[in-house]
């Protein structure tokens, strides 16, 4: 399948994901939102990796990962955290700032460097951030054109889900140190796997019983399970067929597929002007993924 066609199918069951998450689960607290995320499509991964051929997995390979998973669990904690806390219209374009704090953690672990057009993209990305929250302008006294940044900074969602984008900023280094040394496709199912028997084991430790969260709305966590697989599948396919950058800036059209489910299904307004400031805010992440 074509690796455009992959990249808007992962955006749109991560989307998804975070809708039925929002509309089903959200009186959950946030540990166990992640349990069911992680959790849940694990458990469906388990035959994918099953019938994967096992490469061999190195010390380069355990170094990446022993970065990356810490920082994973921590960036879900608080995404679910934030899309719990605010509207989905408001938290999810913030992750097009990863690529902003990508040329940061990229030039620090893998010492690449930004060009021009990239930061004109980061521009952009901060540009259409202020006009998703240009409503904070009408809340201030006069002309003040710092309003909306300090009225998103106000709101623990989006204050959240901006450390959620640092967080992934980190996350996507470390994942392109490991596809180095391993297939995508089998990394894909192996990772989540292994995200969900680390989740379960916490849980277990801290005296849960994981499988009793796991199996309290079935219906519902197995679909947010069959989003999250989705997405983990379609993401690591399409990364085998083009280059991670421009899969990773088709696939912030998540943040649009938000909007619409933020819209149809928990009435919020001003969609509008929300879906041309999420716009440009795509066109800012195209610009650094070049």
């Amino acid at each position: 399948m074509n690796w455009l066609v992959l990249a808007l199918f992962s955006a749109f069951c991560l989307a998804s994901a975070d809708a039925v998450t929002k509309r089903f689960i959200g009186t959950y607290t946030a540990y166990e939102i992640v349990l069911v995320r992680f959790g849940a499509a694990g458990v469906l991964l388990c035959p994918v990796l099953f019938f994967q051929p096992w490469p061999h997995l190195d010390l380069e390979f355990w170094f990446w990962l022993s970065g990356l998973l810490p920082v994973e669990m921590l960036a879900m904690w608080l995404y679910m955290e934030a899309i719990r806390e605010s509207a989905l219209s408001l938290t999810l374009p913030l992750l097009a700032f990863t690529p902003v704090f990508n040329t940061l953690t990229a030039y620090l672990i893998l010492g690449e460097t930004a060009q021009l057009t990239g930061f004109l993209g980061i521009l952009i990305v901060v540009t259409g951030s202020w006009a998703l929250n240009s409503h904070h302008l009408g809340r201030s006294r006069g002309l003040n054109l710092l309003a909306p940044f300090r009225g998103m900074l106000k709101e623990r969602g989006p204050r959240l889900m901006l450390l959620v984008a640092a967080l992934y900023s980190l996350t996507s280094v470390f994942s392109k140190g490991i596809l180095r040394t391993v297939d995508p496709g089998f990394f894909g199912a192996f990772y989540f796997v292994l995200l969900a028997i680390i989740t379960m084991l916490i849980f277990a430790l801290k005296g849960f019983n994981p499988v009793r969260i796991l199996v309290r709305k079935p219906l519902a966590h197995m679909t947010i399970g069959f989003c999250m697989a989705g997405m983990v599948l379609a993401h690591f396919y399409a990364i085998e067929q083009v280059q991670v950058a421009y899969m990773i800036a088709v696939k912030r059209t998540s943040l649009l597929f938000g909007m619409l489910y933020g819209a149809c299904l928990f009435g919020e307004k001003d969609i509008p002007r929300k879906l041309v400031a999420g716009c440009l805010m795509i066109f800012g992440v195209f610009l650094i993924s070049m």
